[in-house]
């Protein structure tokens, strides 16, 4: 993998975000608008995103345009109309947007513009509830409006579009250490932003990616069906295809939920075809490569849809009474397609409910959902009122409910006997929010979140040490049967996922380093701004609670992205030495550090990171 990191200040608010451009080239040849290189030729562009974590449970905004500037100036428009996206529910996840055709030749900018004048983004205060976020403000306290995003992709980092050879961008957000929310003395939230556009070429995506739509074309014999793109929010239904369609691939081990009844392979497949066209489709599943496809894990249609024939919640169980949960930071899809975020939705459930769980075509039972579980449950909305929605999805009402994959994080308590973690959050929600009476056979054995059992089968965590910070992904186990408290399918170890930080410094300093050289960075914590933190997988570090300070040394000395931005000048640098040295020789002339940004991996026991992308900005 090519990793190249290019950096963008973004003077807005746009959040907890990370965006993904993926583009495809399938070497269409329809259009002949003139390319940089003089050919006629046409690409497929497929956009697509997602979002980093963040305490945010609702991060929506609107997203005007997206558009790509070639090298010969010509700019590329690829989004049809404006749409409105819910950064928060894209945490592990990948949503494909629109697929355009674009013109084939060099590109050296991709721009972003966002209007969040009508956000909608609320955080959790002290007490675990949430509130509305209505101040967004710049690092100087200026309100924020519209803004555009741009990344310029300089020299051997521009893109390239050629007939006939896939070309994938990802443009990413990572803002988990570029936001902080103040809450004044009267509760009131102030958003203040300072954020960094990256981009990586080729990029190596573990997230699962996300479509949907109305349902196309079905073709049995190539295992393959067409959907018809309706990204986030927009209405499921009807043939227009502004936003473009997409091939999907299946497998023999694809997952479909159609009607509320499971099928898998070319059982489920065939059970599509006799779906009516443009019935509503979810597809999720992985991008793979040579050749370009998307290949489907988990296909839901018909009534299995949020915002098909009945309404719908998803979000997280925070307690549980009898056959009554209670679920936070929901999203309810009313079976007319329209969304309402909610802080707390209650949801009805009773012996007759069908509980299924994503990727299984076993049958589970209502005991089987205990706090913590992420889930969507389909029903009728019995109580309307905003302040008490109330969701029936007993048996009665036809009532469905699908318990998905529940991400969990924290650090290592104790491994020798049976994996236990000291949690920080349960799908980026704080742990405080839960209650988890009940979860245990006994009142004694409930689940505790300061010594949080995880059940691991098979998967090996000999390697895990006290402290070390991990992400779980699985299911929690059955109300009343805990422990051990969560079921386990993925493992995932941060400690060497890609890490971002930002530090700034308020007022900009002359003295910022204890240490610079040609070898190494060393940070002071003398004057630190509003941020000053590490984020990883949705693990946040303090860098001012650390024993040691805070070094930044190169991956490599002479190959690296590393930028210095003073006033509208944009120095790029690609030795470390160089770098350095410019830096320093600003430092002598008078300039101040105003804020620096850097990736890469962290040792966390000696507060090293190793980057491979490094941004100063002076003042």
């Amino acid at each position: 993998m090519e990793s190249r990191c290019i950096f963008q200040k973004v003077s807005g608010w746009i959040a907890i975000g990370l965006i993904s451009i993926i583009m495809g080239l399938m070497g269409c040849s329809n259009d002949s608008t003139e390319s940089a290189s003089g050919t006629t030729e046409n690409g497929e562009l497929v956009i697509s995103l997602t979002d980093a974590e963040g305490d945010f449970s609702s991060y929506t905004v609107d997203v005007l345009s997206i558009n790509l500037t070639k090298q010969n100036g010509a700019v590329v428009s690829t989004l049809p109309v404006t749409t409105r996206v819910d950064f928060a529910q894209y945490t592990d996840m990948t949503e494909f947007l629109t697929a355009s055709t674009i013109p084939s030749g060099v590109y050296t900018e991709a721009s972003l513009t966002l209007d969040y004048q009508n956000a909608d983004i609320w955080v959790e205060n002290s007490d675990g509830d949430l509130v509305k976020v209505n101040a967004v403000v710049d690092e100087d306290g200026n309100p924020i409006t519209t803004i555009t995003v741009s990344v310029h992709l300089e020299d051997s980092n521009s893109l390239l579009i050629a007939p006939g050879i896939p070309a994938h961008l990802t443009l990413d957000f990572d803002l988990i250490s570029s936001n902080k929310v103040e809450f004044g003395n009267d509760g009131t939230p102030t958003l203040t932003v300072e954020a960094v556009l990256l981009a990586d070429i080729d990029p190596e995506d573990s997230k699962t990616h996300r479509m949907r739509g109305p349902l196309g074309s079905v073709d049995v014999a190539a295992g393959t069906f067409e959907l018809i793109l309706r990204p986030f929010f927009h209405a499921i239904s009807g043939k227009d295809k502004k936003f473009g369609s997409l091939t999907v691939t299946t497998l023999e081990s694809t997952v479909y939920d159609i009607n509320g009844q499971q099928y898998e392979g070319a059982a489920g497949l065939s059970a599509l075809n006799e779906q009516t066209e443009y019935t509503a489709v979810v597809v999720t599943g992985d991008l793979k490569f040579h050749p370009y496809r998307f290949e489907a894990t988990e296909v839901s249609a018909g009534s299995s849809v949020p915002g098909g024939t009945l309404d719908a919640v998803t979000g997280n169980v925070i307690r549980r009474d009898g056959n009554t949960v209670v679920m936070k930071g929901a999203t309810l899809i009313r079976n007319n397609g329209r969304a309402i975020f909610n802080d707390t939705v209650t949801v009805l459930l009773d012996e007759d409910t069908i509980v299924k769980r994503q990727l299984s075509q076993e049958d589970f039972t209502i005991r089987d959902i205990s706090v913590g579980q992420l889930l969507t449950a389909f029903g009728v909305l019995t109580n309307s009122d905003k302040d008490s929605l109330e969701l029936n999805a007993t048996g009665d009402k036809n009532g469905y409910v699908r318990m998905k994959f529940t991400t969990v994080r924290g650090t290592v308590v104790d491994h020798d006997t049976a994996l236990t973690l000291d949690l920080q959050s349960i799908n980026a929600c704080r742990i405080g929010i839960f209650d988890f009476s009940g979860t245990g056979t006994d009142s004694e054995k409930d689940a505790d979140p300061e010594n949080y059992e995880i059940s691991t089968g098979t998967l090996d965590i000999s390697s895990y040490g006290q402290n070390d910070s991990l992400k779980v992904i699985g299911f929690i186990n059955g109300f009343g049967q805990a422990p051990a408290d969560f079921l386990a399918q993925t493992i995932v170890d941060v400690t060497d996922v890609r890490s971002f930080m930002r530090i700034t410094w308020a007022p900009a300093s002359a003295t910022p380093f204890e240490t610079l050289s040609s070898e190494k960075i060393v940070i002071t914590q003398q004057h630190h701004g509003k941020f000053h933190h590490l984020g990883r997988a949705g693990v946040i570090v303090n860098l001012d609670d650390l024993s040691s300070l805070t070094t930044i040394q190169p991956l490599s000395a002479s190959q690296g992205r590393f930028l210095i931005k003073y006033r509208e000048s944009n120095q790029f640098y690609s030795t470390f030495k160089s770098f350095v040295l410019d830096l320093e020789g600003l430092i002598e002339d008078g300039k101040k550090v105003q804020s620096m940004f850097a990736t890469g991996s962290f040792d966390r026991t000696n507060a090293i990171l190793t980057a491979d992308c490094i941004e100063f900005r002076m003042k």
